[in-house]
């Protein structure tokens, strides 16, 4: 019935194309190479911790757990974050935990944007950035990533880079914030110092907020180093860095993620997330904070889970690159993250030409 019809504010999330990948899946059977599945099992300690927690004798871990973040894993984060960007981050006003990166993502779009603002989407994304602005009433502000060596005989994603004209034009007194993401899904890319200097400079001349998404933070090939654009003088105060435990343990299925920043912006995030989700599951967390705790013991050392999956990654995104040379298409190689973009235009310019000799 047309009264109860989705609400307009909806609609730009209405055709999603993960439903229809996934339903499209159910019924083909495919080998899936859209997600980040890796073809083996983490280190078994991540799903023992899991089973430990639920099969001690402690009641607590299997009731609701404080409302922003369970006490362990946010301390936990704040000791592990503390010491990467060199700041003291408040475990109990400077980090929430969400239903995974993606909740995190929707907090934080939902509290910071009203009806007009802009926000600048870098291109490719990560489907779900645009939608989000436009269900809070925003306007998505595009700027694309251009190859900068066409020519070159192998193409890495650290040839793709912004323009700075083009993104410069692009800031204005309606703009919000502007969503970054490194490493960068689909392409790779892993925004050297410089480019998050200029986004960092220009974020802080217009004051507007940068939602830097860094959910394969772990995921980054040497020589291609992570910054992390909260770490860059005077961007604290206006950044939220968003994370994944299901990426970061290579267990997507335990939903889990993260916000941090600085309390006042947290707070934003906070009304939204009590409003939509209230809390995230108990024996998760505690399951995630000991894998935290663990790693962050390990941290830099030849047990670390962290710096030892790219390092297994690497050979892999190199097989791949090079079978896909082999056949035909021109990959572009990563710097960082799970996934390899391909040009295959020479498939269909070879079925047009096919077809026009059979003409």
């Amino acid at each position: 019935m047309e009264k109860f019809k989705l609400v307009s504010r909806y609609e730009p999330g209405k055709f999603n194309v993960w439903i229809e990948y996934n339903d499209l899946a159910m019924i083909t059977k495919p080998l899936n190479l859209g997600q980040g599945f890796p073809d083996y099992e983490p280190p078994s300690r991540f799903s023992n911790f899991l089973a430990e927690v639920a099969s001690e004798k402690n009641l607590y871990f299997h009731q609701y757990t404080r409302g922003l973040g369970h006490v362990r894993l946010v301390n936990a984060l704040s000791k592990l974050y503390s010491n990467l960007i060199n700041r003291e981050i408040d475990p109990l006003n400077e980090i929430l935990i969400t239903v995974g990166a993606y909740e995190a993502l929707f907090c934080t779009i939902q509290s910071n944007i009203e009806v007009g603002d802009e926000a600048i989407i870098i291109e490719p994304f990560f489907d779900c950035y645009e939608p989000l602005v436009r269900i809070a009433g925003g306007t998505p502000r595009f700027i694309a990533l251009k190859n900068t060596k066409p020519n070159s005989s192998e193409s890495h994603s650290s040839d793709w880079k912004l323009d700075p004209e083009e993104l410069t034009s692009l800031f204005n007194s309606k703009t919000k914030l502007i969503i970054i993401n490194t490493p960068h899904n689909p392409l790779g890319k892993v925004f050297d110092y410089e480019e998050l200097t200029m986004i960092a400079d220009l974020a802080k001349k217009h004051n507007v907020l940068v939602v830097s998404d860094e959910v394969y933070e772990w995921l980054v090939y040497e020589p291609a180093k992570h910054i992390r654009i909260a770490s860059l003088p005077d961007m604290w105060e206006r950044t939220i860095t968003i994370g994944s435990a299901g990426k970061t343990f290579s267990m997507t299925g335990w939903k889990l993620g993260w916000a941090y920043g600085p309390a006042n912006l947290i707070k934003n995030l906070v009304v939204v997330h009590q409003t939509a989700i209230y809390t995230c599951a108990t024996p998760v967390q505690e399951a995630v904070a000991r894998g935290f705790e663990h790693e962050i013991s390990a941290l830099y050392t030849p047990e670390s889970y962290f710096q030892n999956l790219c390092k297994e990654l690497k050979p892999k995104m190199h097989f791949l690159s090079n079978v896909l040379k082999e056949t035909g298409f021109k990959p572009i190689i990563p710097d960082g993250g799970y996934f390899i973009v391909s040009n295959w235009t020479i498939f269909g310019l070879s079925r047009l030409l096919f077809n026009n000799n059979i003409l």
